[in-house]
């Protein structure tokens, strides 16, 4: 088999690659291990920053997120028992939020690709990137019981961080750098409409929480916890207390409860893989870097590592020209080390570490007081959250 670009993995960031392609007239076969209801089922990020908006409608993928997804075009701060709303657009000329799963972008991506794209091998287990230094580049990959070989001119890892394509790059030549949290996220889905039109970040003395969403009738939070908790050693009473505790403010809001459907434990750490390019492999996404879910950019990341790419193969095609390939790395590097500089922020300043003090407490809501009481701080906040640009 073979095509110009291989992508390893079918979760956004292959997907709304593989589309880029097909709208530029490049061929591209899509490489997934799991199978189609996995890939759909999945739960993953759910908050997409102005950009990655902007190209999912460019691309045709936007029709379903328009209609059922909810724009946000702001956040509200909690702490000390206190409310303050950032004005998203006010601060940012006009950018806002979507919130729109994950899955139901893979969805929409997926039918698109099936319709009219290349082809997308569904249980189709990539086993390695060979002579990625070369000029043909190729993927060897398990499918339907046997083993085959994709040749390609430029092959691009979306295979998250325990994909095959990060281990092609020589280790005397990567560098990786890493930091991990003390502390989880345990997050539950709940059958009960949203307690606020928008989302809540809250820092309380007892940990931090988030108040998020899936769709009007679906809830989707967060609360702080250990490290290596089990959500099954939190009861949905428990639970919900400790949320509204977390929640609580001097008005009259209240927190609304309803049927817990789902509970999971996500791990807090920062990484980043650099290089993002060896030759003809190109990583993007969780295979390169990965973001404590704080500030939401994990999946906004992928997008801006995939447009980039698109761009470049583009630019090579129409002028001949390889400058915009040879600078894959650093011009997503840019992008990716802001939105971790942003990340760590945001999960410093909200989260209460296992071993703070009262300086360090006295410090948090100093940093938000600041953010409330500046409108050049809330500035920084509204610009970042709501999308780095893709250079």
């Amino acid at each position: 088999m073979r095509t110009t670009v291989g992508i390893i993995g079918a979760g956004p960031a292959g997907l709304l690659l593989a589309r880029l392609l097909t709208d530029a007239g490049i061929d591209s076969v899509v490489l997934e291990s799991r199978d189609r209801p996995y890939v759909e089922q999945r739960q993953r990020a759910g908050i997409l920053e102005q950009g990655t908006v902007d190209v999912l409608r460019a691309a045709g993928a936007g029709e379903r997120m328009d209609r059922e997804g909810l724009r946000h075009d702001g956040m509200e701060l909690r702490y000390d028992r206190t409310r303050h709303r950032v004005d998203f657009p006010a601060l940012t000329g006009g950018r806002s939020v979507m919130v729109y799963a994950q899955t139901e972008v893979c969805k929409d991506l997926i039918a698109l690709q099936l319709k009219d794209g290349g082809p997308l091998l569904f249980e189709a287990e990539a086993l390695a990137v060979e002579d990625a230094a070369t000029d043909r580049p190729r993927v060897r990959f398990r499918h339907e019981g046997r083993e085959d070989v994709l040749d390609c001119d430029y092959v691009v890892g979306c295979d998250g961080f325990w994909g095959v394509a990060r281990k092609a790059v020589p280790a005397d030549l990567s560098r990786t750098f890493e930091r991990t949290y003390p502390f989880a996220w345990l997050g539950i889905l709940a059958d009960v409409p949203p307690s606020h039109d928008e989302l809540v970040y809250a820092r309380h003395d007892r940990g931090f929480a988030l108040l998020s969403m899936r769709s009007p009738s679906v809830s989707r939070l967060y609360l702080q916890v250990p490290e290596g908790t089990a959500p099954e050693s939190w009861t949905d009473e428990e639970i919900w207390a400790e949320l509204e505790r977390r929640f609580e403010t001097d008005d009259d809001w209240r927190l609304a409860r309803g049927p817990i459907t789902q509970k999971s434990v996500t791990p807090m750490r920062s990484y980043v893989h650099e290089p993002m390019r060896h030759g003809r492999l190109f990583l993007a996404g969780d295979a390169a870097h990965i973001v404590p879910p704080t500030g939401a950019k994990g999946l906004n990341l992928a997008v801006g590592d995939v447009v980039t790419f698109a761009r470049a193969l583009i630019h090579r095609r129409e002028t001949g020209s390889a400058e915009l390939l040879d600078a894959y790395s650093a011009t997503c590097l840019r992008r990716v080390w802001q939105a971790e500089r942003f990340s760590y922020d945001m999960t410093t300043l909200l989260h209460r570490a296992p071993d703070a003090t009262p300086f360090e407490d006295r410090l948090q809501l100093a940093r938000l007081a600041r953010i409330t009481s500046s409108r050049a701080a809330e500035t920084e906040l509204a610009e970042a959250y709501t999308g780095f640009p893709v250079d």
